[in-house]
């Protein structure tokens, strides 16, 4: 064992005990860091064990720890990043037929929590008590899971730069109207797409926007929510185009409040991504960064049983 991971199982043996059947893995410094103490005293009231991350990549190795002490729910405090490592640590402990998972929004944006119809701290733990049970698909890429979406492109780009009064107003359109303010020159990247369905659909051509989504969709006004259990993957790809045609809020809400040659929209259990130029493409793994020349994308049908609050739709669409 190295420096660092005595370090970890240094950091592991000496976090709380978990006393109780039930884990809160909290990141203390997701949103504007506020929520320590409310999680904590939520948690005592009902009966969780509350293991906090301290650095980059302890919240992965906390939800770990945890699986594999047997409890029976872990339940992730923090954004969608840290919703992403908790279920990447029930992953690494092959617990994800043991562990009911739940959230507990305490990040910028917490799209996803919303998604699940889980709307604040208080109401969380409410939901993890008495919320509804349900089976729910993961995404998988290059070795790793995603729970929300896989971004690539421009938005990827932007994403530092849009505030949560944007996110909750215009959804991921935020991120569109952002980037085209930051960056009036942006190139799309020449992109391949293969996408399995009943047969085979092909897509290529410049591309300014990818949202490979399981919980996620895009629409232009109200919820985000995909269908998160029907063992497929929404795919919005949006083509570059002038970007004249895109200045200001109302501009972009019109365009892609309709269907347009611009847009492309796909569901598929599979997806292959090929970037045709020499560097890679930026892409978004539930808010944690990376670069790929290609990627393959899948489902792992209702993999993850999850603490669903009251507006969580299983068919959005319907």
């Amino acid at each position: 064992m190295d420096a660092d991971e005595a370090g970890i199982a240094g950091d592991l043996a000496a976090s709380d005990d978990i006393e109780y059947d039930r884990v809160v893995v909290m990141n203390p410094t997701s949103g504007d860091g506020s929520h320590r103490e409310q999680v904590r005293n939520l948690a005592i009231e009902h009966d969780f064990t509350v293991l906090e991350s301290r650095e980059e990549g302890h919240v992965i190795d906390l939800a770990r720890h945890a699986a594999e002490s047997d409890v029976s729910m872990v339940a992730a405090a923090g954004g969608d990043g840290t919703i992403n490592e908790v279920v990447r640590g029930l992953v690494a402990a092959d617990a994800l037929d043991a562990v009911t998972f739940g959230v507990i929004p305490t990040g910028t944006g917490n799209n996803f929590a919303g998604n699940v119809g889980v709307t604040s701290v208080e109401q969380a733990f409410e939901v993890l008590e008495n919320g509804e049970r349900r089976r729910i698909d993961l995404g998988t890429t290059d070795g790793r899971v995603f729970v929300n979406s896989c971004v690539g492109g421009l938005t990827a780009d932007a994403s530092g730069e849009t505030d949560s009064e944007q996110k909750k107003r215009l959804g991921m359109l935020a991120y569109v109207v952002n980037t085209l303010r930051l960056m009036t020159d942006f190139e799309g990247v020449p992109l391949s797409v293969k996408a399995s369905t009943e047969g085979e659909v092909s897509w290529s051509g410049e591309a300014v926007f990818v949202l490979v989504g399981n919980g996620r969709q895009f629409p232009v006004n109200g919820r985000t929510q995909a269908n998160m259990e029907d063992g497929l993957l929404d795919v919005t790809i949006i083509e570059q185009m002038p970007t004249t045609n895109l200045v200001g809020e109302a501009a972009v809400q019109r365009l892609f409040g309709q269907e347009t040659e611009h847009v492309t929209r796909l569901q598929t259990p599979t997806l292959d991504i090929d970037v045709e130029r020499d560097d890679p493409m930026q892409f978004s793994l539930d808010g944690e960064m990376g670069e790929w020349m290609e990627l393959s994308l899948g489902v792992i049908p209702r993999a993850l049983e999850l603490c669903a609050g009251p507006e969580y739709e299983p068919r959005p669409d319907e």
